[in-house]
């Protein structure tokens, strides 16, 4: 018996629309899915009947839970070339979405987490049904967040991209939405409807419109003076520091902030909040770049590959990290993961290298 294609390409009236079908996996993005995603794309952009993209995710847990970090830990535990081509690849991809010359639609409900963020929120629309929920949680396996978290996270209000980079907490349809993640809501039953309403209106803006609703208030919100004193701070030390010290009426969510960052890579949080302090003034070519430096250092050390296996593989959620602290985490070290790569570095097309 023949498997089903892990990702569907449709011409549909004026649209390409994409769906991601690996429905057991979460949608998972693979190195297939990823490289066919990117040749569908570089020719419907070159396509004339084809006046917008409309992406979304088969199944009703998750538009997609990330990159396929079992695939990615396999090829790199053999040295695989294709593991630093898988995010080569990814960062194309992320590349090429960001630039894309028509409207790209996102129809985003359940997980939208790691690579599923990179082929959604860099598009001109992100619509998010009720059961979003957004993370970048990647400095809890041991690595860091990418796919352009390095850009996009630094431009969310306040400090709350370096809170979401560090913690990997995630974000509701009300946040989602408050924070620009998100550009509208619509309930996930009307998804379909909207599907077919973009595959033949004129205008997009009305079509979408007419589908959405008004989500519940954010509650990020209230939080957002905490998130501000506490993650301003120019190092992990000291925002560990700073949650520990936060009293009133947000001391227990600064506490349980502080502990679930205690758990993490010690690495990966210093590689992290160094992204958000470059990121904040660097072009969006700047830091796919910087992510790629990282990625290819990360594949060479042993946090992700022992992340992966705590906290997905084995689950016994006991990781032995590199450091025992971030306090053992010299900035020397740091820096290695962010130097130029040389010949190495990654490329991207004339078209897409602002």
């Amino acid at each position: 018996m023949q498997a089903e294609p892990e990702v569907l390409f449709e011409k549909r009236g004026r649209a390409g629309i994409i769906t991601l079908n690996r429905p057991r996996a979460l949608n998972a993005l693979t190195l297939a899915m990823i490289r066919d995603m990117h040749a569908e794309l570089a020719s419907w952009a070159e396509d004339v009947a084809i006046e917008r993209v409309v992406i979304r995710g088969a199944g009703e847990k998750a538009f997609c839970a990330g990159g396929d970090i079992r695939q990615v830990r396999e090829l790199g535990l053999r040295s695989d070339p294709e593991a630093v081509g898988f995010f080569r690849d990814e960062y194309r991809l992320n590349a090429l979405i960001k630039r894309f010359p028509k409207p790209y639609v996102a129809l985003i409900d359940g997980a939208v987490m790691g690579g599923g963020v990179g082929v959604s929120v860099h598009g001109s629309h992100r619509i998010c049904g009720e059961r979003t929920a957004f993370a970048m949680p990647e400095a809890g396996i041991g690595f860091f967040p990418d796919v352009g978290a390095t850009y996009f996270l630094p431009r969310l209000p306040g400090r709350l991209g370096t809170y979401l980079g560090l913690t990997g907490a995630r974000l509701g349809q009300a946040d989602a939405l408050w924070s620009g993640i998100a550009t509208h809501a619509v309930p996930r039953a009307r998804f379909d409807d909207l599907a077919e309403s973009l595959a033949e209106a004129t205008d997009i803006a009305a079509a979408i419109d007419e589908h959405a609703a008004a989500p519940r208030l954010a509650s990020i919100v209230q939080l957002m003076p905490a998130i501000d004193r506490c993650f301003a701070a120019d190092s992990v030390e000291a925002i560990m520091e700073a949650l520990d010290r936060e009293t009133g009426e947000h001391w227990q969510w600064a506490a349980q902030t502080a502990d679930a960052l205690r758990l993490k890579s010690p690495l990966s949080l210093k590689i992290a909040l160094r992204q958000m302090r470059e990121g904040r003034h660097a072009s969006f070519a700047e830091c796919m770049r910087i992510e790629f430096r990282i990625v290819s250092r990360v594949l060479q050390g042993t946090d992700f590959y022992e992340g992966v296996r705590a906290l997905i593989l084995d689950k016994d959620n006991q990781p032995h990290w590199t450091h025992a602290s971030v306090e053992t985490v010299g900035k020397e070290e740091v820096d290695r993961y962010f130097a130029p790569l040389g010949p190495d570095e990654l490329e991207l097309s004339v078209a897409f290298a602002q």
